[in-house]
């Protein structure tokens, strides 16, 4: 789904207002319904980070943290059973699995000799039955279930997709008899830093709306959405030192991009929704 800014700004701003929950998910499909949940998911997951990291300090002062502790313990007092935390999180506006992350590691500096290393945090995020306190444990499973943005669940999530379109890749370069090195395969050639495929016959993609085709040398495969914050960061961090390793490539952002973002192309980057089923071998367009 490729959007024009303007149409991108318009489901962003519907974003501003509203909690990261699945109820809010449901009211922008219903409001964009011509857009995929798929891409309506990676925009409302992307903006709502963008929000958390410019208000992410606010939270973590000692004031602010000792005064969600408190209300944390007030709230089970009353009834343990209640979502305490998670109504917590969402009253202030914080990512529930933040919000549980802060609360336990408070909860560990209060009861244990030691301060919690970040591996222990991390494995008790992953698997809370594993936290000391039965009430504590059954809050931080509520808030990482019902987080869809943050959290290891999300995580875990987001690594299976992003495998699962890397895996989509592949079939089809198979598919359309190219052949490829991996970057399984390029890493073990000594490469630190690698795009997801590197065609080892480069192909031309024939562009309906350009009079010459543009050849491509490598495939990078992005699970999301392609918006201005990520892809000019994929452009510094990734995209321009596989242009300057191995020459001109190919993204393709699954749940589409910001139109205008396509700039590139003349200096060696294309951006697509999706595989193009139009391409020839560079032997076959020199025939």
């Amino acid at each position: 789904m490729i959007l024009t800014k303007a149409q991108y700004d318009e489901i962003a701003q519907c974003l501003v207002s509203v909690p990261p929950t699945r109820q809010s998910l449901r009211k922008l499909k219903q409001r964009f319904p011509s857009q995929s949940q798929a891409t309506l998911l990676s925009i409302f997951s992307q903006e709502y980070q963008k929000h958390i990291k410019r208000t992410h300090a606010k939270h973590h002062t000692s004031e602010a943290i000792e005064s969600y502790y408190q209300r944390y313990l007030n709230g089970v007092v009353k009834n343990g059973a209640a979502p305490v935390l998670l109504d917590l999180a969402n009253e202030v506006d914080y990512a529930p699995s933040l919000m549980a992350r802060l609360i336990l590691e408070k909860f560990l500096q209060e009861h244990e000799e030691t301060p919690p290393s970040k591996s222990v945090i991390n494995s008790m995020l992953r698997d809370p039955s594993q936290i000391p306190d039965g009430v504590l444990a059954n809050q931080v499973y509520q808030c990482i279930v019902n987080d869809c943005c943050y959290g290891p669940l999300v995580d875990c999530i987001k690594h299976a997709i992003g495998h699962e379109h890397e895996v989509l890749l592949r079939d089809l370069l198979l598919e359309k008899n190219l052949s490829f090195l991996d970057e399984d395969q390029l890493r073990a050639k000594g490469y630190d830093k690698t795009p997801d495929f590197i065609l080892q016959v480069p192909v031309v993609m024939l562009c309906p709306l350009a009079v010459e085709g543009h050849i491509i040398h490598w495939i990078e495969s992005k699970a999301s959405f392609g918006d201005e914050c990520s892809h000019h960061a994929y452009l510094h961090d990734q995209f321009w030192s596989y242009w300057n390793r191995f020459g001109p490539g190919l993204v393709i952002y699954w749940y589409g991009f910001i139109q205008e973002l396509d700039c590139n192309r003349e200096r060696g980057i294309l951006l697509k929704a999706c595989f193009p089923m139009n391409i020839v071998t560079l032997c076959h367009s020199i025939a």
